[in-house]
């Protein structure tokens, strides 16, 4: 379960992570942003599901109300998209790690991936890789081509499952002949399950929900995925029998799980980008208040991304280290930014 002995993960140039490109025209750290992106008003109370709503059959409708309200938020090309994604990232990284029972938890993710020895690169443990997983795939476009899914398989211990050329065109099929993008979602997710038989189910499963997501924006026209499903998936009012077992993409009555979950997911993304849009702005305001220079390429690194070491943001501004932590800490006291880590030392910083 969950190794990690392929070379193919070398060939995924996977760094610190950018924003994703945006289809609209592209905007700078230094434009302001304002409080009438679609979150600001608050997610409907009709669309919000409940949990009569997922064991009453009505799941789907409330799935496709809230994408439809996320679907319109990401329209609007956030600066911060690329801060929402990766967050969420974590989410569904630390759901999954929770799944493969391994030891770490948000927090250990975290740090795993900004401050270990070798973070970025592919020097990481069984549960990095999970959070890089994630975290790759959520900053870019994506095609649902054996390329794709070779490096995502190789990071959940996938390698040698199947024939990717194949499954990449049995869920090519599947995703461009679904009715609508849940059912694509949804199709895409149990097709993995019944294809790849022969692998540890656990690791199976974690690539069935980053799959599905994938199908998902591949249908919506999204820049890159939004990571959703893993992340609601284990919900408690989405759990079945007298034992409380999570629903998986292999059950009889996925079709209403995934939409629960989804709805859910959508929910509580649409909550993160509206409080991604204060802190954004506040972050913006007290630019023109930072001494250094180079602060912009901070900022964006901010708005891009979940966490910032002092280190990569003086790699990236060419700040001297202690240029760095002194330009956070004027953020902190701007309430511009928080800094997450809870520690004295080996801090991070986000929005």
């Amino acid at each position: 379960m969950l190794r990690f002995d392929s070379d193919a993960l070398s060939n995924a140039e996977i760094s610190p992570v950018a924003a994703a490109p945006r289809s609209a025209r592209k905007k700078s750290a230094s434009e302001s942003i304002t409080l009438n992106f679609p979150v600001e008003r608050g997610f409907p109370r009709w669309a919000r599901i409940g949990e009569n709503a997922v064991r009453a059959g009505d799941p789907v409708f409330f799935a496709g109300a809230g994408l439809a309200l996320l679907d319109h938020f990401l329209a609007a090309s956030p600066p911060f998209a690329g801060a929402l994604r990766q967050r969420l990232a974590l989410r569904a990284a630390a759901a999954c790690v929770k799944m493969a029972r391994l030891r770490e938890d948000a927090a250990g993710l975290r740090d795993a991936e900004h401050l270990a020895p070798g973070a970025g690169t592919t020097q990481t443990s069984l549960a990095g890789r999970v959070h890089r997983l994630w975290r790759l795939f959520a900053s870019r476009p994506m095609r649902l081509d054996a390329s794709t899914l070779r490096i995502a398989a190789d990071l959940v211990g996938l390698t040698d499952a199947t024939s990717f050329d194949g499954l990449a065109g049995a869920l090519r099929d599947i995703v461009a002949g679904a009715e609508h993008p849940l059912a694509a979602a949804v199709g895409a997710s149990a097709a993995a399950m019944k294809l790849l038989t022969d692998a540890p189910p656990v690791d199976v499963e974690i690539f069935a929900l980053w799959l599905s997501d994938l199908a998902l924006a591949q249908r919506l026209g999204w820049d890159a995925p939004v990571p959703l499903l893993a992340t609601a998936i284990a919900h408690a009012s989405l759990r079945r029998g007298p034992s409380g077992k999570r629903p998986r993409p292999a059950d009889p009555d996925w079709v209403d799980a995934a939409a629960g979950a989804y709805a859910m997911a959508a929910q509580e993304a649409y909550a993160l980008a509206g409080e991604l849009a204060r802190a954004g702005e506040k972050l913006l305001a007290a630019q023109p208040k930072l001494r250094a220079k180079s602060a912009g390429r901070v900022i964006e690194l901010l708005l891009s991304d979940d966490a910032v070491s002092p280190a990569r943001a003086a790699k990236a501004a060419r700040l001297s280290d202690r240029a760095a932590r002194r330009l956070f800490d004027r953020l902190i006291e701007l309430g511009a930014v928080r800094e997450l880590s809870g520690r004295p030392n080996f801090r991070l910083y986000g929005l």
